[in-house]
C-alpha cells in the first residue's frame, strides 16, 4: 500500500517504504524507549514494570490501533496465525537478536523468569480456554469441525486475566525501593515525546505492513505463509528495535520484560477488544490449538535459556534463532501440503 497514491504500487516503490517504515519505526521507538527510561526514573518505577507495561503497551499499540480500525471498517478478521505467529517472533527472535547486539550476555533476573514468565504461560493458557469455551458454547453450526464464535462475555476473560496482571505489577511498584528522583527531568516534554513516539511508530508500521503484503501479493507467497512469517515479522519491527536498544544500554531486564510484556498484551487485550467492538468472531480451534502448542514450547525454551544462570549467552541466542528457522520451516511444509499438522490451511 503505497501512502496516498503518490508512488507507483511497484516491488521498488513498495521496498522504498518499507526501507522508510523502517527507519521511521527506528526513530520512533527511540523517543518511546528514552521517553519510558526518564518517565520510570522520574515515578521511581522498577526496570521490569518499565519494560513490560509502558513500552510493552506502546510498542503493541499499532497491533491494538489496526484491530481497532478494521472492527470498526467491518472488516474484522480474528488472524489468530498472524498474532500467534507475531508472538513466536518475539519469543524466539528478539531475545536472540537482543542479546547479540549487547557487549556480553543478556542479564536476565529471578523476576523476568519467575513472574514474567510464567504469567505470560497462564496467559497462553487462558486464550486456549476462552477459545475452546467458544467451540462448545458458541458453535457454528453450518461451518467445519472445531470452529466456535468468541463473544463478547467470553472475551471479558483474557481482559478480566490482564487487569490481575496490572494488579501485580501495581504491588511490585508499592514494594519497589526507588532512589532519589532525578531532578530536572522535563516531565510534559517526556510525556509529550511518547506521544509523539506512539503516533510516528504507528503510521510507520502501517505503511509497513501495507508494502509487506503487496509484495507477498507480487511474488505470490500464499497468505497464511506471509502473514504467520513476514507479516508478523513486520509488526513486531517496534518490539525488536525498543529491546535492542535496551539489551545495548545494559538493561536486560527492560528488554526482557518488553517482550514478554507485549505478548501478554497482544493476547489478553489485542483480541479481546477487537472482539468487543465486533460483537462475536469465530474461531478454528483446529489451526489456534497447534499454534498456540508451538508458542508453549517457545516459551518454555525462552523460559529454560533464561534461567541458566539468569543470562541468556551467545550460543542459547543462536539455538532460539534456529528453533525459529524450524518453526518457518514447519510453516512453509503445511503451505505447500508436506504436513498435516494445522487442518484446513
Amino acid at each position: 500500500m503505497i501512502p496516498g497514491g503518490l508512488l507507483p504500487n511497484t516491488s521498488l516503490a513498495n521496498a522504498l517504504v518499507i526501507a522508510a517504515a523502517t527507519g521511521f519505526i527506528w526513530l520512533g521507538s527511540g523517543w518511546l524507549e528514552e521517553s519510558a527510561e526518564g518517565l520510570a526514573a522520574r515515578y521511581g518505577l522498577p526496570a521490569v514494570v518499565q519494560g513490560s507495561v509502558i513500552v510493552a503497551v506502546g510498542s503493541s499499540f499499532p497491533e491494538l490501533a489496526s484491530v481497532i480500525f478494521a472492527a470498526l471498517a467491518g472488516v474484522f478478521d480474528m488472524g489468530v496465525g498472524a498474532v500467534v505467529g507475531s508472538a513466536i517472533f518475539n519469543v524466539l527472535v528478539i531475545p536472540a537478536l537482543s542479546s547479540l547486539a549487547s557487549d556480553g550476555d543478556l542479564e536476565s533476573s529471578r523476576t523476568v523468569v519467575y513472574k514474567e514468565a510464567q504469567f505470560y504461560m497462564i496467559a497462553v493458557s487462558a486464550l486456549i480456554i476462552t477459545f475452546a469455551m467458544a467451540v462448545i458454547y458458541v458453535p457454528v453450526t453450518d461451518g467445519p469441525d472445531l470452529v466456535g464464535r468468541i463473544t463478547r462475555p467470553l472475551a471479558t476473560i483474557p481482559l478480566l486475566l490482564y487487569g490481575l496482571y496490572l494488579f501485580i505489577q501495581w504491588q511490585d511498584v508499592g514494594d519497589h525501593e526507588a532512589g532519589p528522583a532525578p531532578d530536572g527531568v522535563p516531565v510534559r516534554r517526556e510525556w509529550g515525546r511518547l506521544v509523539a513516539g506512539l503516533l510516528v511508530i504507528l503510521l510507520a508500521v502501517e505503511q509497513l505492513v501495507g508494502a509487506v503484503e503487496s509484495l507477498g501479493h507480487t511474488f505470490g507467497v500464499p497468505e497464511f505463509l506471509a502473514g504467520i512469517t513476514v507479516v508478523a515479522a513486520a509488526t513486531s519491527l517496534p518490539d525488536t528495535l525498543v529491546s535492542i536498544r535496551s539489551a545495548r544500554d545494559d538493561r536486560g531486564a527492560t528488554s526482557l520484560g518488553n517482550v514478554l510484556g507485549s505478548n501478554t498484551f497482544d493476547l489478553l487485550v489485542v483480541i479481546p477488544v477487537g472482539v468487543l467492538l465486533v460483537g462475536s468472531v469465530p474461531i478454528d480451534f483446529a489451526i489456534a490449538v497447534p499454534m498456540l502448542g508451538i508458542l508453549t514450547l517457545a516459551t518454555v525454551l525462552l523460559f529454560g535459556t533464561l534461567r541458566t544462570d539468569l543470562s541468556l549467552t551467545r550460543i542459547e541466542s543462536y539455538s532460539l534463532l534456529i528453533a525459529y528457522l524450524l518453526f518457518v520451516a514447519w510453516i512453509v511444509a503445511e503451505t505447500a501440503d508436506l504436513t498435516h499438522v494445522l487442518k484446513g490451511v
